[in-house]
């Protein structure tokens, strides 16, 4: 049975030639003062970008997130990233019989793994207040939670990411918390669920990923500390309580720096431990991305995220089996 090429199959010089999904889609002006469309192209396999060039009225108006095209053309790189240069792209029509979600990454776990994994942990969350707030939020959020991205783009950006992201950050909080006892784990717990969950309303969903107008203008750590202050009226909790503060303070400072998007910095070792790890798992999804994208011997595109550096990909990864 031959298995059809996906976008990341291609190599350099490699001419293209399959359906994919247009996961953005932004029309700009050129220097020339012609309209192009910057297209991120996706698949199962990842993602790459392209400029449909000299775009017209229908093309901007065809071309848009969302859409399944027949893309053809050739794989080159630009500045160390890749990109198509496009020859041709079509609309996938009915006949085609390909719908968006064929071309959605999806998190490396079932929903059902998922949702067992974090109904088990909710168990170990011993203080009533916190597994009262986390419980209610979840109920709320249940859908998206377990459908929707942790990001638009870099790390996570897959259906299910958000809570595959927050399950990863679980599995080291489990191992932090046994190699150091004194930490409150429940609280840690508590906190590493409810961080991110604030993104279920900052980003659209996992197909065509997307900032909503409260994502851009509020953010999803304030987002989610304003849900969580509006659980605890019908749950009859005090959300200037000392116990719902540092619950509060676990979310408000997880990204760690002012600048980085946290209204605090963190205060709490549990609000310390919980931002290394959350930065921890956040690194290494971005690099398994982008080294796994890249020939061995050679060193990957540039990682925005990261400083803007280059990854190199040994020729022999992994242990190393010894001989006999």
């Amino acid at each position: 049975m031959t298995t059809k090429k996906q976008l990341m199959d291609y190599a350099v010089d490699d001419a293209v030639d399959l359906f994919v999904l247009l996961k953005s889609a932004d029309v700009r002006t050129a220097k020339n003062g012609k309209p192009y469309i910057a297209l991120v192209f996706e698949d199962r396999s990842g993602e790459i970008s392209g400029k449909y060039w000299d775009a017209s009225p229908a093309d901007t108006e065809q071309f848009v997130a969302g859409q399944v095209v027949h893309l053809q053309g050739r794989r080159e790189k630009y500045q160390t990233h890749p990109q198509i240069k496009i020859t041709h792209m079509r609309l996938a029509t009915p006949g085609d019989g390909l719908s968006a979600a064929d071309f959605i990454e999806q998190a490396p776990m079932t929903r059902e793994a998922m949702e067992n994994y974090i109904n088990q942990t909710i168990f170990e969350i011993t203080q009533p207040t916190w597994q009262r707030l986390v419980r209610r939020l979840l109920t709320e959020f249940r859908d998206q939670f377990f459908t929707y991205p942790a990001a638009k783009s870099n790390h996570h950006a897959f259906k299910g990411g958000l809570a595959f992201h927050t399950i990863s950050i679980l599995r080291l909080a489990h191992s932090v918390t046994a190699q150091y006892p004194d930490l409150n784990a429940p609280l840690l717990y508590a906190g590493a669920i409810l961080h991110d969950l604030g993104k279920t309303i900052e980003l659209s969903g996992p197909e065509a990923t997307t900032y909503t107008l409260a994502g851009n203008l509020v953010g999803h750590i304030v987002l989610i500390d304003g849900e969580l202050v509006r659980a605890c009226d019908p749950l009859k909790l005090d959300p200037q309580a000392e116990d719902v503060l540092l619950l509060r303070h676990m979310i408000l400072a997880h990204h760690g720096l002012l600048e980085y998007g946290s209204p605090v910095r963190p205060a709490l070792r549990e609000a310390e431990v919980l931002h290394q790890l959350d930065e921890l798992d956040a690194s290494i999804m971005m690099l398994d991305t982008v080294v796994g994208h890249t020939a061995p011997g050679e060193f990957s595109e540039r990682v925005f995220a990261l400083d803007g550096r280059r990854f190199y990909r040994p020729n022999q990864s992994g242990p190393v089996t010894p001989q006999e």
